[in-house]
């Protein structure tokens, strides 16, 4: 079980896990309540056959424990905060737009997986698709850009290991006390295939940019409450 929420002055430290192929500036529009400070994890070089627990349990090993602390992971972050979540003893666990446990990946990802596609196939494609895909999203010009750009400067031997560790993932039933933040729109990780805690109506895989306000409703909820 999570460890309980402190209710002394002492600020608790947040630490967001981005999603695959971003990282912290994706979180630019997230704002915490008084009390909670933000922490951005940086990612670390993962093994070549490295499995997403592993990942999970060396990244963990960043956090500061002394103190209680909470996870919010987004997308891919928020698998391996439900990995972590397992190590350690955060106070809350949070996913956004993400599943917590690979039962939840939709039928599509464990079609292709014995065909590891993430092999052979150029990981310029995948980044391509991404980059084709933000003309028709409903962020603004200034946070297409930013997307834009972190696509471009993503490590591709960091991408091709991710899609590999996600389609070779096996655990559990997620662990208990996690919140899950999803949006009804997602057309990459489909509402119908998960069962979050909130839902965000009409919101995307990406609603931390443009439903940032709804998503930090909620995330102050869930921090404040108990």
């Amino acid at each position: 079980m999570p460890a309980k929420v402190s209710l002394s002055n002492t600020v608790m430290k947040v630490y967001f896990i981005p999603g695959l192929g971003a990282d912290k500036r994706v979180f630019k529009h997230i704002q915490l309540p008084g009390g909670f400070d933000m922490v951005h994890m940086e990612w670390i070089q993962p093994g070549s056959r490295e499995s997403l627990p592993s990942y999970a349990y060396r990244l963990g090993k960043t956090i500061d424990q002394g103190s209680p602390f909470a996870l919010v992971g987004l997308s891919f972050g928020g698998m391996l905060a439900t990995e972590i979540s397992r190590q350690l003893r955060p106070a809350k666990t949070i996913l956004i737009a993400s599943i917590p446990a690979a039962a939840n990946l939709p039928p599509y990802f464990k079609m292709i997986a014995p065909l590891q596609l993430h092999k052979i196939l150029p990981i310029g494609l995948f980044q391509q698709a991404s980059l084709a895909k933000r003309l028709f999203t409903t962020e603004t010009e200034e946070d297409k850009d930013l997307l834009r750009t972190i696509i471009r400067e993503t490590d591709p031997h960091f991408i091709r290991w991710a899609l590999g560790a996600i389609q070779s993932w096996k655990n559990a039933p997620a662990p208990e006390g996690i919140y899950h933040i999803h949006g009804t729109s997602d057309n990459l990780l489909p509402s119908r295939y998960v069962r979050p805690t909130h839902q965000i109506i009409g919101g995307g895989h990406l609603m931390v940019m443009n439903r940032a306000g709804e998503v930090n409703e909620m995330l102050a909820g869930i921090l404040e409450e108990g």
